[in-house]
């Protein structure tokens, strides 16, 4: 029976512990919520990439239901729970009316 490898020469059980985990985070308001699993990504880029890809399927409906002068930001955290990435939307009124 041969021993047959992934192309990249890499064991599978090797590269799923050089993966990186990362957690989604939905902060809205009074609303802050992380996710409990982790999501497995080879890179940085890979990472950046599929968060923008969910960012952009909640964007219609976050948009329709955004408050005046409020703020949605969704970010990426590494293993240890810091920011690696952010995406914002923000509301903000802006008053064009001269003072009195």
């Amino acid at each position: 029976m041969s021993n047959v490898r992934p192309q990249s020469g890499v064991d599978p059980d090797v590269l799923s512990r050089l993966m990186a985990q990362y957690f989604f985070r939905i902060s809205h308001g009074d609303y802050a919520g992380a996710s409990d699993q982790a999501t497995e990504f080879e890179s940085r880029e890979m990472a950046w990439a599929e968060m923008t890809k969910v960012c952009s399927n909640f964007l219609g409906s976050i948009s329709r239901n955004l408050k005046q002068d409020s703020e949605w930001h969704m970010e990426l955290l590494d293993e240890s729970r810091n920011t690696v990435f952010r995406i914002r939307l923000v509301a903000e009124s802006i008053d064009r009316h001269p003072s009195a």
